[in-house]
Formats: structure tokens, C-alpha cells, sequence
């Protein structure tokens, strides 16, 4: 009579379930070159020699096989690619430091006495164009006249001072444009250049941020322009 050995048989549960702990660690769902060839193996093994696998099929299993691999290896190279553009926008927006940007905001922040460079923007001519500057409050400070401008705008910039001549306090301002257009008075959009202080390489939902002097933070992908001052 054949007997069991107690301890062969614990060790042969131990054997499988350590097996299949690194089997469960080790999957990802996803069949690789090397599991491939290894059913093919066992296919190849295991066939009728009486009725040998049809050429087409293993063809076509191959093929699919490498098309899948290649989407694998398209998809690596796509990261890769992505990884190379992120790093070539950090080296662009840390080159940014120190110069300034035109950002789509007619609002601002700076420093007392600061000059500050703007651009009017519009479609059509327009004639007697003043730009008002106001504090918080939405008073005018300052009222800079600039006459006629030509379709597409052109830039100005404010000394920082009152209508005294008095350096204007550190705060937020705004720049209101208006002018004649066609004959009809209308507000046209202004623009400010904003200073970059630094940059975020790790922003909201991956962005890279410029930090701007005043506090603020834009995208890089939402710059129009960049100026040297």
C-alpha cells in the first residue's frame, strides 16, 4: 500500500500557493512577445500530426500578434514624444523670467510710480482715443490722450502717475479705452504687459503657470505676445 507523506503534501500546497501569489503579482492583463511564443509552443506540442495547423491561421494569429506590438510600441513612442514636448515648454517658459507678456486683461497690478505697457486692439479705425486709467474704487487717475489709432490698435504706456503727476500707490488698476468709431463713441479692448516673476512647472491639471508681478498666473499656452521690458 502506498502512503502519503504529511510533509510532501504540505510542501506541495506551499509550492502551488506561492505559485500562484507570483502569478497575481506579476499580472497586468496583458499577453506579452514571450507568452505568445509560449502558447504557440504548447500549440505546436500538442497538435494532431495527422491534421498540422492550417498556414493561413497561424499567419493570420502572427499578424495579429505584431499589430498589436506595434500599437504597443506607437504608443511608447507617443509618451515619449509628449515627455520631450513637456520638457521643451518648461526650458521655453523659464526663459520668460524677467520679460514680459501680453496677456488678454485690462486689469493689473504694479508698484508705486510703475510704468505700465498696454496695447489697444480693434478691428476698425478709430479716432480721438483717450485712455482712462482707473484704482479700485473706479475712479480716473489718469487720462492718457492718444488721438487717432489704425485698424489692428497699437501699444501705449502709462508713467504711473496721477493727473498731479504723483507717483500712483501700489494697488490694482484698470485701463479703460474709448474712442469714435464710424462716428459713434465705443470702448475698444486693451491689453497689458505683465512682467513674469516665475514659473510653475507643475501646474493646475499639468499646466506650466507663469507667475506674474501683482499676484496673478497665467497658462503658457495663453500668452500672445512677449516683450523684452
Amino acid at each position: 500500500m502506498e502512503t502519503v507523506s504529511g510533509g510532501n503534501l504540505l510542501d506541495g500546497l506551499r509550492w502551488q500557493k506561492e505559485e500562484y501569489k507570483v502569478a497575481e503579482e506579476n499580472e497586468n492583463g496583458m499577453l506579452t512577445q514571450a507568452d505568445f511564443f509560449a502558447l504557440l509552443t504548447k500549440e505546436l506540442a500538442n497538435q494532431d500530426p495527422t491534421k498540422p495547423v492550417d498556414n493561413n491561421e497561424m499567419i493570420s494569429q502572427m499578424t495579429a500578434f505584431s499589430t498589436t506590438d506595434g500599437v504597443s510600441q506607437l504608443n511608447e513612442s507617443f509618451n515619449d514624444f509628449a515627455t520631450s514636448m513637456t520638457s521643451s515648454q518648461a526650458l521655453q517658459a523659464s526663459s520668460l523670467v524677467g520679460r514680459s507678456v501680453l496677456v488678454e486683461d485690462n486689469i493689473f497690478g504694479m508698484n508705486e510710480g510703475e510704468s505700465v505697457k498696454g496695447k489697444i486692439v480693434t478691428d476698425t479705425p478709430a479716432s480721438n482715443v483717450n485712455i482712462y486709467v482707473e484704482n479700485i474704487a473706479g475712479e480716473i487717475i489718469q487720462t492718457v490722450p492718444v488721438g487717432n489709432v489704425s485698424e489692428g490698435g497699437g501699444n501705449f504706456i502709462w508713467n504711473g502717475q496721477t493727473a498731479s503727476g504723483e507717483p500712483a500707490p501700489a494697488g490694482a488698476y484698470r485701463f479703460r479705452v474709448a474712442g469714435l468709431v464710424d462716428g459713434q463713441a465705443s470702448e475698444l479692448q486693451a491689453m497689458t504687459y505683465r512682467k513674469v516673476d516665475s514659473v510653475t512647472l507643475a501646474g493646475a491639471n499639468g499646466n506650466i503657470l507663469l507667475n506674474l508681478n501683482g499676484g496673478s498666473s497665467m497658462a503658457l499656452a495663453d500668452v500672445v505676445e512677449v516683450s523684452e521690458g
